[in-house]
């Protein structure tokens, strides 16, 4: 049977959008040459789409009998630090051989601004014949989701969308306008692709502010986390953003000198965010230092010691560990002699350098016996002030450990990472 809707692309993207389609009582059939990867979904969730409809398919053929199809193939920066547009490519020209006309045809994956109409448009008219913006419509509307946020979802957060011509942007929201409240009109394409690369760049570079506020006020014996709660209740002009051990997650932090040539402008780089990707990249090496300083204090050394990370997700809460610093935190313990070991609620194999890293399975226990235990990612089920009692030494580079807090005050102990409490067992 023929869909309304094709999802192109089954990742952490595509699957979430084909949920809220579904809900939408959107006919929608999801193609991907490969399993699905989303680890937002859980398997329940799944099958209620494919009770109410949802059909996965590797038959490129489906693609030719839809109203709509959006491109969500995944992005990723290259070893050069250019953005990899290979996935994307691909989905082009598989949807371009059965392009039909008046097909509306929306691209969600992170790209920078120019990829829709210079990389993907010669690619569909290629392969299909047609001409975008008069024989099929042609789009841009930047993700917006946020995995684990359980306010704002696709149906209450405000979608922007940009197309090719005006009628490309109105085929566009009348799509959009059956998931959300409110559609944004961007002035065009190359608009709509900029407000990714704003969002995600403001991210990041409000982060590296707070990481290095973090290092500042740890040399100052400032308690970073009571700056930040007591600056947060300033009611305008402030946004309070949070530190810790490195940046995770899907969104690319595009820095202009790693753009293509075509899309550069000369003279005016964005030093800001090149600057901000340089201080979050330190943030693991942060933690390593930390760590070490601290054991070295209780004196124990590095070599030898045994270090259990807490949390090796990017986010509290969920399976996924796209850009986690917790692997790159790993690597740098393993060459400083460190003996290693991890506890996840969520992930329950991980691996390091192609080897299998031992995963506790109690928690105190495990605790217990390490010399040092550092938290990295603060999932819901970790109980800090359990932990802190049970931990020789617990270095929270999350700020989440109101035991540590309150034992610090007493004790004048170590502060974490980044103002959280390093506090030795009691």
């Amino acid at each position: 049977m023929p869909a309304d809707l094709a999802v192109i692309g089954l990742g952490h993207l595509g699957l979430p959008l084909a949920q809220a389609a579904v809900a939408a009582r959107i006919e929608t059939v999801g193609y991907d040459s490969g399993p699905a990867t989303d680890s937002t979904l859980t398997a329940a969730e799944i099958r209620r789409m494919s009770a109410a409809g949802f059909r996965v398919t590797t038959n490129p053929a489906e693609l030719g009998r839809v109203r709509t199809a959006v491109i969500c193939a995944p992005t990723q920066l290259g070893a050069d630090r250019a953005l990899d547009l290979t996935a994307v490519g691909e989905a082009g020209r598989t949807l371009a051989a059965r392009l039909r006309p008046h097909t509306t045809v929306i691209l969600e994956s992170a790209v920078h601004p120019g990829v829709t109409e210079d990389y993907l448009r010669p690619i569909l008219e290629e392969g299909s014949g047609l001409r975008a913006g008069r024989d099929f419509h042609l789009a841009y509307s930047p993700s917006r989701l946020d995995p684990g946020n359980r306010t704002h979802g696709v149906s209450n957060t405000p979608k922007v969308i940009g197309g090719l011509t005006p009628a490309c942007t109105e085929s566009a929201h009348a799509f959009y306008a059956r998931l959300t409240e409110k559609v944004v009109r961007a002035r065009g394409l190359r608009e709509a692709e900029t407000v990714q690369l704003l969002e995600t760049n403001y991210r990041h570079v409000n982060i590296a502010l707070m990481n290095e506020m973090a290092v500042l006020c740890h040399d100052l014996g400032v308690d970073l986390w009571d700056v930040i709660r007591c600056a947060e209740t300033k009611p305008y002009g402030f946004q309070a953003f949070r530190p810790g051990p490195g940046v995770g997650g899907h969104g690319i932090p595009l820095d202009p000198n790693y753009l293509p040539h075509t899309t550069r402008t000369p003279g005016h780089p964005l030093r800001m965010v090149g600057l901000a990707q340089e201080i979050n990249n330190r943030m693991p090496q942060y933690v390593i230092q930390r760590s070490a300083t601290l054991l070295n204090e209780h004196g124990k050394s590095a070599r030898g010691a045994r270090v259990l990370l807490l949390g090796v997700t990017y986010k509290p809460d969920l399976a996924d560990q796209e850009g986690s610093p917790a692997g790159e935190i790993a690597n740098r313990l393993l060459d400083l002699g460190a003996l290693i070991s991890y506890h996840d609620p969520y992930i329950a194999g991980w691996r390091v350098r192609d080897q299998p890293v031992p995963r506790a399975e109690s928690l105190y226990e495990a605790a217990a016996n390490a010399d040092l235990t550092i938290l990295l990612q603060h999932h819901r089920t970790y109980d800090l002030q359990g932990l802190a009692v049970k931990a020789q030494l617990l270095l929270d580079t999350r700020g989440a450990s109101p035991a540590g807090a309150a034992h610090r005050r007493r004790t004048c102990a170590v502060r974490g990472v980044s103002g959280g409490a390093a506090s030795p067992r009691r």
